[in-house]
């Protein structure tokens, strides 16, 4: 789906997703969380530092001497360059290890880096013996991974973990029209909506987010977040009561996180302040304003697909391939 659908883009179908619960971060939180970290080194459990699993390490079973190095690599190594070394000495695995050392180097913050790894890792084709091994042992590895600004949600190791990861570090670096077009072509989801909008947003591409939003509810507090880049996008277009509903949605919920409840009732703020200033002429007080007719968005140019980039590479590895 690309940046000009109108289709709304939350709606998951499936029965399981690699999605865990939202985590939204406050400076209270952030010192708790600091504190944590302290106290799970004192009482010995995994080194933060680490690639973070999901239970238990893996036990790795009868396996080519490749998946030995890289497994140990995967779970015990704090720096991504061990991965790095792999990925040239077994060029089979070469994918696979950008990957893990990308998410690796994203976790600890190294967002330019990240990207530049996780990109040639999405580019970098693996073996059939990698790609055994990644779906039997990397199952479990999670990152947890920001959504949009205070939103955070730990992602199993799949496809969503990695674009999503891939498009955060594009934002952090300041390429956001690539972090939008990273995410196209993901299975529609909460989290993946919350990105995307964010993005979509901060690029001015507000009628894009309304149509991509349309029909939302607050079930939870990712919906709730997404229900405020919703009223956000409305009020840029200057459709106050719409936006009005959407703040009221958030605020509906009574369990819906005080953070967002706090950023809900500022922009009900802010959408009265816009809606008096609709009224200082006194021939327009005591009349009703509807919002304006809303207007469809110029569709973005369509990027290149994952499945078009690849099979792009493939043809190029063939020709190679023949002209030797």
């Amino acid at each position: 789906m690309t940046a000009g659908d109108s289709a709304p883009i939350y709606w998951d179908s499936r029965d399981l997703t690699p999605f865990g619960q939202a985590h939204l971060r406050t400076p209270v939180h952030d010192l708790a969380g600091g504190v944590g970290g302290l106290l799970t080194g004192v009482l010995g459990a995994r080194n933060p530092s680490l690639l973070a699993v999901n239970g238990e390490v893996p036990r790795l079973r009868r396996m080519p001497r490749p998946a030995k190095e890289v497994h140990d690599a995967v779970f015990s190594s704090r720096e991504p360059e061990r991965l790095i070394a792999l990925a040239r000495t077994y060029p089979g695995w070469a994918g696979l290890c950008y990957l893990m050392s990308g998410l690796l180097v994203y976790q600890h913050g190294g967002y330019l880096r990240a990207s530049e790894l996780l990109q040639r890792g999405l580019t970098t084709r693996n073996d059939d013996d990698a790609n055994r091994y990644s779906s039997t042992y990397l199952r479990r590895i999670v990152t947890r991974i920001e959504l949009a600004e205070r939103v955070e949600v730990p992602v199993l190791f799949s496809e969503e973990s990695v674009f999503l990861a891939l498009a955060h570090a594009l934002r952090e670096t300041g390429r956001t029209e690539a972090a939008l077009d990273a995410l196209t072509g993901l299975p529609p989801s909460l989290p993946m909506a919350l990105a995307r909008c964010s993005l979509a947003l901060s690029l001015g591409r507000s009628r894009t987010v309304i149509d991509w939003t349309e029909g939302l509810l607050n079930a939870d507090d990712l919906s709730a977040a997404l229900l405020l880049v919703r009223a956000r996008a409305l009020r840029r277009e200057g459709r106050l009561d719409a936006a009005q509903q959407a703040i009221t949605e958030v605020l509906r919920r009574r369990k819906t996180h005080l953070v967002l409840r706090n950023d809900a009732l500022t922009d009900k703020a802010l959408l009265l302040l816009d809606s008096s200033r609709r009224s200082l002429n006194p021939r327009d007080w005591g009349r009703r304003h509807e919002d304006p007719v809303p207007q469809r968005e110029i569709a973005a140019p369509v990027p290149i697909r994952k499945d078009e980039e690849m099979r792009r590479i493939w043809e190029q590895d063939w020709k190679n391939l023949s002209e030797d």
